[in-house]
């Protein structure tokens, strides 16, 4: 040992061979019997991995499995990562695609379900990594359950489950060389991945001795016959009604798989921004779709997808991977399948906004929005971050990076550092009122952007903050107290509407009374409406000098941008023609497509089956509701647009809570229907009348589960429709009777303010508003003055239409049951009388309609 130690412990052959040698002068044989400590503590080495030549002798004896992800790059279908279950005996390899790896239980149930039904047969053991997502409870109580021997890797040793983590080499491999040799945008990840998948379960593997997993699994040879370059060019022929006999019978896509549930071929549509499933389709396996360029080998932007061994690379502890001071970025919202742009990519985002934070700083320091100070012993300052994002214009495409500085405001205390809070947001009901006046009137539309608007309101609270990254270049203990609202700050929204409320009537402009977000001023030569929701603006009205003054007072005491003639509001896309004006929500209904994935089904005529009565507990809960409420939230903010959606998306929001399979269905109809008149919106016709109309309907007792009634109403502003509700009401009716006379009240009600808000905009309603009902009762009762037994628990209503009816605000003219417009805010109507419906909501399509 005296050796080895001056040695400085070589191994045993070593110093073997030096003892053996003349070399040394006192020779210890005996410390040939190494067992030194230090050596264990200070050579640890990994054992070696035996080679197992071993395999199951029958299919699913043992299922090998991992997930990969997160991508750095979502695709279109908003999917991150994917989870791969491969066949010790066959090697044959399912993948499945996910959003957050919580959805891996789910997915093995569906994979365990398919083998059973499919081949008759279980799996035996399930070999993964030691993943959280495998060790949940509920995964562990259910492998028990089935009888499933779960075998797990030791922590941070990948090499256990060899099988799987070199099978993700073998699929990206492929999929880095598809999307580079025909350039194929990186956001196509996933269809790239299914074909990898398909063609590697054709190809013969040197594993099985020159056979391919579908041989092995399936007993027969796999055809080659369907196979296509991926990525090339190739012509979709058009259904019956997307075509007619003078226009082009097919469309130019680009070839992106195959579909396991067709048979047919996935095209992407760069028209449509979709993708399309069909049989008929030749193509051109000669030509990329997508231009190839010749730095596509070595661009990093083209694919981001990590290699192999990148996904190992950061097993130090988590700790280390998140320091304070290093700028993280979020994702952005959703953004179009248009793949001229590809903003999604976060490391193009980082590259092309390095320069960002300090132009920020700069813009910060210049509105005197902090000063620099000591922080007081009793304060804790609140934190703050970076928040990078993307702004996309209307088609998609890239319009701006942006950096922004937030305020780590949910460490707030309320009546500490802040009291009320106050978003200005205006009325979407005012909004189109506004519209249908402006193209009415001929009025022209402006918008305008408040560069930084919340950083332009004035703080009351005494407000600390830690110094956000960059602002020094060394640690100091002094803070920043706020004296201007900042971004993630409770009161910022209050305080910035509050500065531009005093900014507006200090230039003698008046808050209307019934929308506190619209302002208004009157002249000689007309007046001025101005609209503002948040930080966005719309200015419009027939006086064109004062309109031009405004804009200037604008400029000159905030940071504005003055975006031209309005286009592009709240996701709403507006269009000018002779015509009038219209509005359509065509990329965000594009995007409901693609998040719901289905861009390839077909189309229906109708959002809702007829005689579809849905109820709470019928069939079985969604594992995972939370890709439910998301399609729901998104159906509800394009009813805005959409009336003839608005009963169906009323029907599906009950179950936001508790929703089922069954329930999931009827939204994806909904959206099957969206994806075939997407692009079809409100038309507000030029020259239009500005006398106000309304229709009143109700369905009694329609809900199955409560029996309570659909009330269903809309207001006209001459033919434009700017008002509607479609809504289940708070308590059970006695009679079809009463449930109409409760929908004429909450349609009376409308009425009054609309009338209210038009007299504010110069457009007094004289003569008395048409309230058209089809329930003779219930306009009786409202005329007769005597109370029946039968209508005193309905008393407050009656009082309340009633008064309205004798101060003639409002007429009481009866309409036949098929004239009734108001009939598709209540119950799901056949083919042809929606259309008829929709029709005389003055809902057309663009831009084939105008």
């Amino acid at each position: 040992m005296v050796w080895h130690r001056r040695l400085g412990h070589p191994n045993t052959q070593i110093l073997s061979h030096v003892l053996n040698s003349d070399l040394p002068g006192n020779k210890d044989r005996y410390s040939l019997s190494l067992e030194c400590d230090s050596c264990k503590l200070g050579k640890s080495k990994t054992l070696p991995f035996p080679l197992h030549a071993s395999r199951a002798s029958h299919c699913f004896d043992l299922i090998h499995s991992d997930v990969w992800g997160p991508s750095l790059v979502s695709s279109h279908e908003k999917f991150k990562y994917y989870v791969t279950f491969i066949d010790d005996h066959s090697r044959f390899t399912w993948v499945y695609f996910l959003r957050s790896k919580s959805e891996v239980f789910r997915t093995f149930t569906e994979f365990l379900a398919y083998v059973d039904n499919q081949f008759s047969t279980s799996i035996k053991t399930l070999r993964t990594d030691s993943g959280g997502e495998y060790l949940s409870t509920e995964f562990q109580a259910f492998l028990a359950s089935k009888g499933i021997i779960h075998q797990r890797s030791c922590p941070s040793t990948p090499q256990q489950n060899g099988v799987a983590e070199r099978k993700n080499r073998h699929l990206l491999d492929v999929v880095r060389t598809l999307l580079l040799e025909s350039s194929v945008p990186s956001m196509f990840w996933v269809e790239a991945l299914k074909t990898a998948t398909h063609l590697i379960n054709r190809l013969p593997s040197q594993v099985l001795h020159m056979e391919s997993p579908y041989f092995r699994l399936f007993a027969k040879q796999p055809s080659y016959d369907h196979l296509r370059i991926f990525g090339c060019v190739c012509f979709v022929h058009l259904p019956p009604h997307e075509r007619h006999k003078l226009s082009a019978q097919s469309v130019r896509c680009a070839f992106l798989g195959y579909n396991m549930c067709q048979k047919g071929f996935v095209c992407y549509d760069p028209t449509l921004h979709r993708t399309r499933i069909s049989r008929n389709v030749i193509f051109f396996e000669n030509q990329h779709f997508f231009p190839v360029s010749s730095s596509t080998v070595s661009s990093s932007s083209t694919v981001v997808l990590p290699s192999f061994e990148q996904q190992f690379s950061d097993l130090h502890p988590v700790s280390s991977r998140f320091q304070p001071g290093i700028v993280y970025t979020r994702r952005s919202r959703p953004q179009s399948l248009s793949v001229a742009h590809p903003t999604s990519d976060p490391t193009t985002l980082q590259m092309q906004s390095v320069a960002t934070p300090s132009e920020e700083i700069a813009a910060l320091e210049a509105n005197h929005t902090w000063d620099i100070e000591p922080c007081p012993p009793t304060i804790v300052p609140l934190g703050c971050k970076w928040v990078y994002s993307v702004k996309v214009r209307s088609d998609g495409s890239l319009d701006r990076y942006k950096a922004r500085l937030v305020a780590l405001g949910n460490n707030q205390e309320y009546g500490v550092n802040y009291e009320e809070t106050f978003a200005p947001v205006a009325k979407m009901t005012t909004v189109r009122t506004i519209l249908a006046l402006a193209a009415s009137s001929d009025w022209p539309l402006h918008q305008m952007d408040v560069k930084n608007a919340f950083l332009h309101g004035d703080l009351k609270e005494c407000i600390y903050m830690k110094p956000p990254p960059g602002l020094f270049p060394s640690p100091t203990s002094h803070v920043c107290k706020i004296r201007r609202s900042l971004y993630g700050l409770k009161q910022a929204p209050r305080a910035w509407f509050k500065k531009f409320r005093t900014t507006l009537l200090q230039f003698s402009f008046r808050q209307s009374k019934y929308d506190t977000s619209l302002f208004l001023r009157k002249s000689d030569m007309g007046i001025v409406v101005l609209l503002v929701y948040v930080d966005d603006i719309v200015i419009t009205g027939s006086d064109s000098a004062l309109l031009g003054q405004l804009k200037t007072h604008l400029s000159e005491s905030f940071h504005m941008k003055d975006l031209g003639p309005l286009t592009y509001f709240l996701g709403l896309e507006v269009h000018h023609s002779p015509s009038g004006i219209s509005l359509n929500q065509h990329k965000y209904a594009s995007d409901l497509v693609a998040t719901a994935g289905l861009q390839g089904a077909t189309s229906v005529d109708t959002p809702m089956e007829l005689n579809v009565k849905l109820r709470k507990e019928e069939g079985d809960l969604l594992a995972d509701p939370s890709l439910y409420r998301k399609l729901v939230g998104s159906l509800v903010y394009l009813t805005i647009i959409r009336p003839d959606i608005s009963f169906a998306v009323q029907q599906v929001s009950q179950f936001l809570q508790t929703p089922r399979h069954l329930h999931l269905a009827v939204v994806r109809r909904i959206i099957r229907y969206v994806q075939g008149t997407s692009t079809r919106g409100l038309l507000f016709p030029a020259g239009n009348s500005t006398r106000l109309a309304a229709y009143s309907d109700a369905d009694w007792a329609g809900c199955a589960d409560t029996r309570r009634s659909i009330t269903g109403w809309c207001v006209f502003l001459g033919d434009a429709l700017i008002s509607w509700k479609s809504k289940k009401q708070d308590r059970v009716s006695k009679s079809s009777t009463e449930s109409e006379y409760r929908a004429m009240s909450l349609a009376c009600s409308e009425i009054i303010w609309l009338r209210g808000l038009l007299a504010e905009l110069d457009f007094s309603e004289t003569d008395p508003t048409p309230l058209h009902a089809e329930n003779t009762s219930a306009i009786q009762i409202t005329a007769n003055p005597v109370y029946h037994e039968r209508t005193k628990h309905i008393e407050v209503d009656c009082h309340s239409i009633r008064e309205a009816f004798e101060a003639r605000v409002i007429t009481l003219p009866h309409i036949s049951t098929d004239l009734q417009i108001a009939d598709i805010f209540t119950r799901a109507l056949p083919r042809h009388r929606h259309c008829l419906l929709s029709s005389k909501l003055m809902l057309v399509d663009q831009p084939a309609s105008i």
